[in-house]
């Protein structure tokens, strides 16, 4: 979240962030109730030295034989009124929070200022469209004759977009998780997380999913848990509230999760067969860095999604984010988007972000400096590394033959025990 210091000190211009978000929050009840939290704050400082002061002089009446029973009534009077002051400033103090809770972070000033996907930045195309000189098969067609995918029994199990994956799907999907997980940990340097799939509410909130989207997670009341939208969740709060040594930072991170999300504002959009689904895998790549190197650390994050994409010879390109497009936590991002042959669209499978403190802040990580040895929030990043529904789409349609097969990519037939999917 925001630090009320940074709004306080420069309230128009994070007014201006807000709405460069598409975000219509009002600051000024907020900086009324921290003008009221400081003036509280001052008055019951005043009473503590007041008292204070007081106090001594009582003692030394009581030292020379005196009893200023006036004196001691007075400041019993001070100590209620105290107390009164604390409680008020208490009830302030948590408004003021709740009202943090939902202002959006701040873009960085290199994003593109825009209100809509279509002002996003296509800052690069890597490799060549596939050309077909033969009728394709979109990839339900493709995963229904080869027997990698069967969604009507797999709505039979869980109701719609849920995917079920059959035979060398299966192992098509494994084969994906595994070689991406063995790049990052092999050739990015990535430490391997398996985390938990269920979180306590402090963890989403952490990552900003909560309050705001309570309505795209799945929550077990009885257990007072939710189901993990993406592995961001538990491996950003591996750190919460801890202060991490300076001289370990940068901390990288990579997670396979599945991941599940309700999809509750998604009405009316695109859902056939993989394009959107409820439960879906991932492989995470989270980081914490110094505030000083996480733009740089961005650049290589982004770096190590597009490694594997090129690695598998996918078409893709990377957009920058335009402030209206940009999601509640993040200051900045690129999103990696794949070709489909058979759709003729882009399709997400990575998202690449900058935080910059906002995460931290919420979930309390901070670092120690090792030059003064004072401490101050770490910046955390995180990026798909990459996600797999959309990408085995562009996977079965790129690589498709003439015949109905799918060509395996080089990379992934030591993974998958074949060359081609018949």
């Amino acid at each position: 979240m925001l630090s009320i210091s940074r709004i306080r000190e420069n309230p128009d211009a994070v007014q201006q962030a807000i709405a460069a978000k598409g975000e219509q929050i009002n600051l000024k009840n907020l900086l009324e109730l921290d003008r009221q939290h400081r003036a509280i704050q001052t008055e019951v400082n005043d009473l503590r030295a007041e008292r204070n002061r007081v106090s001594e002089k009582i003692a030394a009446t009581k030292r020379s034989g005196g009893d200023d029973k006036e004196a001691i009534a007075a400041m019993r009077d001070v100590g209620d009124k105290i107390k009164a002051l604390e409680e008020k400033s208490a009830g302030i103090d948590k408004e003021i929070q709740s009202a943090l809770e939902i202002i959006p972070n701040i873009p960085h000033t290199s994003v593109p200022i825009g209100t809509h996907e279509k002002d996003n930045v296509v800052v690069k195309e890597w490799g060549d469209k596939p050309v077909f000189d033969y009728d394709i098969k979109d990839h339900m067609e493709l995963g229904t004759n080869l027997n990698l995918l069967d969604f009507e029994r797999a709505a039979k199990i869980s109701g719609s977009a849920f995917p079920l994956y059959t035979g060398m799907g299966a192992k098509l999907e494994r084969a994906l998780i595994n070689y991406m997980l063995d790049v990052h940990i092999n050739e990015h340097g990535y430490t391997e997380i398996f985390p938990p799939f269920l979180t306590r509410g402090e963890s989403p909130f952490t990552c900003g999913q909560l309050p705001k989207f309570a309505d795209d997670m799945y929550h077990t009341e009885k257990d007072q848990l939710y189901l993990i939208p993406t592995a961001e969740v538990p491996v950003t709060n591996i750190h919460a509230d801890e202060i991490l040594d300076e001289e370990v930072l940068p901390i990288n991170y990579t997670a396979y999760s599945a991941c599940f999300r309700r999809e509750a504002g998604s009405y009316g959009k695109e859902t056939r067969g993989l394009l959107r689904v409820h439960q879906f895998n991932k492989v995470e790549m989270v980081k914490f860095v110094t505030p000083e190197s996480s733009y740089d650390e961005l650049e290589d994050l982004l770096a190590n999604a597009e490694a594997i994409l090129q690695a598998l010879g996918l078409h893709y390109r990377v957009l920058e984010l335009c402030t209206g497009d940009l999601s509640f936590s993040a200051a900045k991002c690129y999103d990696i988007e794949v070709w489909s042959p058979a759709e003729q669209q882009w399709l997400e499978v990575s998202s690449c972000s900058n935080f910059e403190d906002f995460q931290a802040r919420r979930g309390n990580i901070r670092y120690r400096r090792t030059s003064d040895n004072k401490t101050d929030y770490v910046h955390t990043l995180n990026g798909s590394g990459v996600a797999t529904p959309r990408l085995m789409i562009a996977l079965l349609e790129s690589y498709q033959t003439p015949d109905g097969k799918v060509i395996i990519p080089k990379c992934l037939q030591p993974y998958v025990g074949t060359e081609v999917l018949s």
